[in-house]
Parts: structure tokens; sequence; C-alpha cells
């Protein structure tokens, strides 16, 4: 949901397309790398800073790949935090201000509530000025 809303499939689509495609091209480059399920392994152990250092670049086009993919890496994993974060925060705003909303209705319809709600809006202010006076 998130994914969609944020529509931040394209910058997963798009990293899926880097890490295939950049694990053909160090293939070709590296000597070290045999076949593509090394070529793989390499930039999938290269994203996630692991460095097992089984396998190693030498290339200079090897080496570029590698920091662009890394790079790619790690600002998928911020922006991706950033977004849930973000969405939870906004969530959580929403949840205050229909609680604050659903409070100043039933403040402005005071003289209508009956003994239990009223002592249900007691209880909240002093709650409020608890939270106020520790702040």
């Amino acid at each position: 949901m998130i994914i969609k809303r944020c529509h931040f499939e394209k910058f997963l689509i798009g990293f899926a397309i880097c890490f295939f495609a950049s694990a053909l091209i160090l293939m070709h480059f590296e000597s070290e790398i045999h076949s593509y399920g090394d070529a793989l392994w390499y930039v999938f152990v290269s994203c996630t800073t692991i460095g097992f250092g089984d396998i190693v670049t030498i290339s200079h086009a090897g080496r570029l790949i590698t920091v662009f993919m890394t790079i790619y890496e790690i600002l998928l994993v911020a922006i991706m935090s950033g977004i849930v974060v973000s969405l939870y925060l906004e969530v959580v705003n929403r949840r205050e201000r229909l609680t604050a909303t659903v409070f100043l209705d039933k403040m402005e319809h005071i003289t209508e509530l009956d003994e239990d709600e009223l002592k249900e809006i007691e209880e909240k202010a002093r709650k409020i000025s608890i939270k106020d006076n520790v702040w």
C-alpha cells in the first residue's frame, strides 16, 4: 500500500533492472567472476554492504558499478524508511485530530451530555493539564 501510494514501485523496478544488468556487465568485465550466479552474488553482497571478499572487482568498470549499486541500495533503504515513518506520523496526526475534534464537539454540547460523558471529559481534561505541566 505504501509503495503504491508513493509510486515507489518505479524506484524498486529501476533497482531490480540495475541489479541484474550490473551482474551481467560485471560478468563480462571481471576475470574473477565466471558465471552469472557469481555476478549476482557479488552484486548482492556489495549492495547489502556485507563484502565477504570471496569475489573482488579488479577493473575500473567493475569498481564503478559496485559503487553505483551500493549507493543506489543505500538510497533505496533510506527513502523507504523515510516513507514509512512519514506515513506512520500522518496516521498518528489523523488520530490526534479526530480525538481533538470529538472532544471539542462534546465541549460545544456540554449541556446535553449525561453524567458519565461529563466524567469522561473531566478525566481527559486532567490528562491534558498533567501533560502540559510536564512539558
